[in-house]
């Protein structure tokens, strides 16, 4: 048993060679309904290399979340992948919200996305299609803690359930 001790702790390390490399992917994003702010205010955490690799398809180099031109390409897959809006209702149709990059942060093999979005108005329900890194890793999966209006609720959404109301 003690000779099969430094081999377990070299399997253990496997994931950790080579960089940031990691068994499974996933995202964590934390949604806030800002009733007095009038807005929906989200963070995510991604990965590094799996955010890097997303905003870097047909770039013809892989695009470092360190670098300022990184800022753009996030907003713009965000534009893409991480939609919100007000579901459909009697007296109004769907209503989409512009979520805008608000900035990153690095943290160890990770970074936290920060953005938000304008609410037109009051709401108990918010449709979220969460499909970032979805069409990268047939495992991804992207988990979502809401809170609002004093409730809280969590989510996961995957390929094949991207988008779900949530309900406050």
């Amino acid at each position: 048993m003690p000779r099969l001790l430094p081999l377990l702790g070299l399997l253990l390390a496997l994931p950790t060679l080579g960089g940031a490399r990691h068994a499974y992917h996933s995202t964590i994003t934390e949604l806030r309904l800002n009733a007095q702010a009038k807005q929906v205010e989200l963070s995510m955490k991604v990965f590094t290399d799996d955010m890097e690799k997303a905003i870097s398809q047909g770039l013809p180099k892989t695009v470092s979340l360190r670098e300022p031109r990184a800022l753009p390409l996030v907003e713009q897959y965000l534009h893409q992948h991480l939609l919100l809006s007000l579901p459909a209702s009697a007296r109004a149709g769907r209503q989409p919200l512009d979520v805008q990059l608000v900035g990153l942060q690095p943290d160890k093999e990770a970074y936290w996305v920060y953005a938000k979005a304008a609410l037109p108005r009051p709401t108990t329900e918010l449709l979220v299609h969460q499909g970032v890194l979805l069409e990268q890793f047939p495992d991804q999966m992207n988990i979502v803690n809401a809170e609002g209006n004093g409730k809280k609720i969590s989510e996961l959404f995957r390929n094949g359930h991207e988008e779900q109301v949530l309900s406050f």
